[in-house]
């Protein structure tokens, strides 16, 4: 085990678009980065970002299967001995319209809201340990209850995703009032509209932008808020 005395993060989807630009800033920042990635895909992008001088490594993480979650505490514990930072960031849109099959709805909450909430689970140990824990959880505007019921999700609206990011927020609240009386503060972040595969080309935030909220999020001061749901640094409505 490395003697670490710098912040370490752990990143889910890493390997590119939104979730290797956040461990990018990150890194930028004097934080070890950990890109979380199914096998063999983030290998490539932490040896590039080691080119540019960052602390970063890969680890296998498929956040639907069971034993790459067992393993992740040891792996942390083994290489740095601490984690600070957890950043959910994984995620699917499996769904294009509103007839959306129940397959497909149970596979788009196990990436996006029971994946996440085992990582999190099998984290927390590590993470009380930190000076100052912090959890990510990226989001969307489409979880939103009020932006939905406004009918401003228009096309995106789709029942999986939406009710997923809509799951992953409560997850957010209910942890952080179960964290309340600890250092670690849990959000929900809303990137915004990026091109990633996702986002697709012609959305108006690059990568760059996107990461923003997430990595401030990452590093929130002491008397940063916690159980909130933020684009940049405002508030959204649930």
């Amino acid at each position: 085990m490395e003697n670490h005395s710098k912040k370490v993060a752990l990143i889910t989807g890493a390997n590119k678009g939104l979730g290797l630009e956040i461990a990018r800033q990150l890194a930028q920042q004097g934080v070890a980065v950990v890109l979380g990635a199914r096998q063999g895909k983030a290998e490539e992008p932490a040896a590039a970002l080691r080119g540019q001088g960052l602390d970063a490594r890969a680890v296998e993480l498929d956040v639907t299967n069971d034993a790459d979650i067992a393993a992740l505490p040891g792996f942390l514990q083994d290489t740095f001995g601490r984690l600070d930072i957890l950043i959910n960031n994984a995620g699917v849109q499996l769904d294009t319209g509103f007839e959306t099959s129940p397959d497909t709805l149970r596979q788009t909450y196990e990436a996006n809201v029971i994946g996440p909430y085992a990582i999190t689970q099998a984290l927390l140990p590590l993470l009380h340990q930190a000076p100052a824990g912090r959890i990510v959880n990226q989001s969307s505007i489409l979880g939103s209850l009020a932006t939905i019921s406004a009918g401003q999700g228009g096309s995106w609206a789709t029942p999986g995703y939406t009710s997923s990011k809509a799951a992953l927020n409560m997850l957010t609240v209910v942890l952080a009032q179960h964290l309340a009386d600890s250092p670690i503060k849990v959000n929900a972040a809303h990137p915004g509209w990026v091109k990633t595969d996702l986002g697709g080309a012609g959305a108006p935030l690059d990568v760059r932008e996107g990461a923003r909220t997430a990595v401030r999020l990452a590093l929130l001061p002491a008397d940063g808020p916690t159980g909130g749901y933020f684009h940049n640094e405002e508030q959204l409505p649930w």
